[in-house]
């Protein structure tokens, strides 16, 4: 399942990414996650220190890599270059599953071990010096975007994304990848003021939303939080010295985060699973076209040279049962 943590600058919206993701480790779950923040903490919020942090491969940099080998046999695509960000598979599409090798893992993609198991960890990169007025960083969270367009995932398997704080996803489609969004808000009137943003703009798209409040002091809080978001409240999330000491760069052992908040992390993932019903892949790939052709009419024929709506496979539908598709192409 595809999990998006979002949330604006300062929610803790990477923290609670963070003991997610050691949760579902904990659970022997296979995971993929991925820091597609501007400000690239997730790695350092899972243990990693700043060198072993600064060392992870920038996703944006193997742009052309990961294009040339989603890309396959399709035989829409002429060449990697006339892929964009919103490019769909399509027939002879390489696609990408959470628990296989791969070349996109092998550039990537490294191994954090973590108390109870190991997960894959991938980064966009961060937003250099040297891109100031030259790039822009939707570019770099697009090489997410594509992946995420070539994924295909079960039940029992997670990808969860540490995404970039405000509404900045809504620039591109990929606010639509998600099985399930949660949106970490703080107990105040900025701290639900991405909630609503995220509500309006996510209202047509069929998106499931659930808020997680964070750093809750007491029940006045919880009935802030009930009354500004109403039944989109899912848990909340109370103060916690393992995390405090987590922070600090003292980790204790996963397994004495407060009982309290192993629920509060329990319920998300039953929320994540139940959101595995509501599935629906042809309105996946629905939504998925259409933000293509979107961006193909917007700036992609420009950029180019090319019409990207042929790129569309009209009778082509990602899903689970597609897995072998990619299994039976060469490396």
């Amino acid at each position: 399942m595809k999990i998006a943590f979002v949330g604006k600058g300062g929610s803790g919206k990477t923290t609670l990414s963070s003991l997610f993701i050691r949760h579902l480790a904990a659970n022997e779950a296979p995971v993929v996650a991925v820091d597609a923040d501007i400000n690239q903490h997730l790695g350092a919020a899972l243990g990693l220190d700043d060198a072993q942090t600064a060392a992870l491969p920038a996703m944006g940099a193997q742009l052309p890599l990961i294009k040339d080998y989603l890309r396959g046999s399709n035989p829409r695509i002429t060449s990697a270059e006339t892929m964009i960000k919103t490019t769909p598979p399509g027939e002879g599409s390489r696609l990408l599953r959470v628990d296989e090798d791969n070349p996109v893992y092998d550039a990537c993609a490294r191994t954090v071990p973590l108390d109870d198991g190991d997960i894959r960890l991938m980064a966009t990169g961060p937003f250099n010096e040297s891109d100031l007025g030259v790039a822009c960083y939707h570019s770099k969270v697009g090489a997410v975007e594509l992946c995420l367009n070539h994924l295909v995932d079960g039940r029992d398997e997670y990808v969860v994304v540490d995404m970039t704080a405000g509404s900045d996803s809504f620039a591109s489609g990929m606010f639509t990848r998600f099985d399930m969004t949660f949106l970490v808000a703080e107990p105040t009137r900025k701290g639900v003021s991405v909630y609503r943003q995220y509500k309006e703009y996510a209202r047509d798209f069929g998106i499931a939303l659930k808020v997680v409040g964070n750093k809750v002091q007491g029940q006045d809080d919880v009935d802030f939080l009930r009354e500004q978001v109403g039944d989109d409240l899912l848990v909340a999330m109370g103060h916690s010295d393992w995390v405090r000491a987590m922070e600090k760069g003292r980790p204790h052992p996963f397994e004495l985060l407060e009982a309290d908040n192993r629920m509060t992390l329990q319920t998300l993932q039953n929320a994540a699973e139940d959101s595995y019903e509501q599935r629906d892949w042809e309105r996946y790939t629905r939504q998925m076209v259409h933000f293509h052709l979107k961006n193909a009419e917007s700036w992609g024929n420009a950029k180019t040279g090319t019409d990207l709506a042929a790129q569309v496979d009209p009778g082509f539908v990602l899903g689970e049962w597609t897995t072998e598709v990619s299994a039976a192409l060469p490396a």
